[in-house]
């Protein structure tokens, strides 16, 4: 189901939706409470869901939705402005699966083959999550940003239950119960990198709220797959849920113990050692993996500042973003946590990392907090 007020963008959409063979478009409406009034009878496996539109806008829309279908999956659609980047991650709060950024002007939109690719990959991830099919969670490539509501071992935002993916196979076709792991470095971190796009803002507050008394005698990095705007407005939410500093890296600052850096949308966050202390560094390189910010960089960067002395985690997202760092983190005598599938919005990334072989531990979300917290305090790993 598209949900938007401008025509042109409602038929660009379906007509999207309707050229790939694995869907099919069962609705479109120009505004929330038509969408509503309609869940029930068109009965939609993902709805892809406007902000701002007349009548009803997304966000009011969003509860009634899910109060109609509980195992509905709701994409929101915003342009990239503080205010529509505000209500995308409130939108995550109140149970929608992820968001994508969309271009200011129905001609941007037209023309762009990022926005397409990015839109329809995301519907058959998440729609396949949904079904308890296995759809492109680990090939799909991640065009931009990617976000979404995380979800604990138990259930997410709204008390809905969660299901594991059936069945149980990693990004790259070796199931599960097959994966190996390797021992825990010896050395106390010195840093904590985290790597996450699909589902990885609720992941990340929920592993903040649990890691921030845990985090003072080291500096956290993190690289979410989003736009600018986006990040700024998540490193505030990751501060006020781990009662921590944070904010958007800034090119040549020293990474202080206890203090949280996101990566900024349209930039590379690498780690960088000078004068003997850590300082980020902010690049516009290519994108990494189809990504920027990407994973990748950051993790090959603390393996090399920090070696032995690194402890990563990979939470949930597309793709397979961070999969080259844990080899090269693994090399340096790091130690990396894998989100395991089950509580995993998509088991791209943290799948790809756990086919590595490379992994310390294959972790539910709502258990790897309080293995970090031990890891950090030198408690038993």
């Amino acid at each position: 189901m598209v949900v938007d007020d401008s025509v042109v963008i409602r038929g660009l959409l379906g007509r999207w939706v309707e050229s790939d063979p694995a869907l099919s478009l069962v609705a479109s409406h120009r505004n929330g409470k038509l969408a509503v009034d309609d869940i029930e009878r068109s009965n939609p496996d993902v709805v892809v869901l406007d902000i701002e539109m007349p009548e009803m806008d997304g966000l009011t829309a969003l509860p009634l939705m899910l109060r109609k279908k509980r195992d509905l999956v709701v994409l929101m659609a915003s342009t990239l402005t503080r205010r529509n980047a505000e209500v995308s991650l409130r939108a995550l709060s109140l149970g929608a699966q992820d968001y994508i950024p969309k271009p200011e002007t129905s001609s941007e939109v037209t023309t762009s083959l990022d926005f397409r690719r990015e839109l329809i990959d995301k519907v058959k991830a998440l729609g396949a999550r949904h079904r308890g099919t296995r759809g492109p969670a680990g090939g799909a490539r991640p065009m931009r940003a990617e976000t979404g509501a995380g979800r604990t071992a138990v259930a997410d935002a709204l008390g809905r239950p969660v299901q594991p993916a059936a069945p149980r196979v990693g990004a790259y076709g070796k199931p599960a119960a097959l994966l190996t792991t390797k021992p825990y470095s010896a050395v106390r971190p010195r840093v904590l990198a985290i790597g996450s796009s699909t589902g990885g803002p609720q992941a990340l507050q929920q592993l903040m709220r649990e890691i921030g008394t845990a985090i003072r005698q080291v500096p956290v990095v993190v690289t979410q797959h989003m736009p600018p705007t986006f990040t700024a407005i998540l490193a505030e939410h990751l501060g006020k849920a781990a009662l921590r500093p944070s904010k958007e890296a800034e090119n040549g600052e020293i990474l202080q113990p206890g203090n949280i850096y996101v990566a900024p949308g349209g930039r590379h966050l690498v780690v960088d050692k000078e004068g003997g202390q850590a300082i980020a560094r902010l690049t516009d390189d290519a994108p990494v993996n189809f990504c920027k910010p990407a994973v990748d960089p950051l993790f090959d960067s603390v393996a090399k500042v920090f070696g032995s002395a690194t402890l990563a985690v990979v939470l949930t997202g597309m793709g397979h973003d961070g999969a080259a760092g844990v080899k090269t983190i693994s090399a340096g005598g790091g130690s990396i946590i894998a989100q395991d599938e089950a509580t995993s919005v998509v088991w791209g990334m943290p799948g790809a990392a756990a086919q590595t072989g490379l992994c310390s531990d294959i972790l539910p979300l709502a258990e790897i907090g309080p293995k970090i917290a031990r890891i950090l305090s030198g408690g038993i790993r």
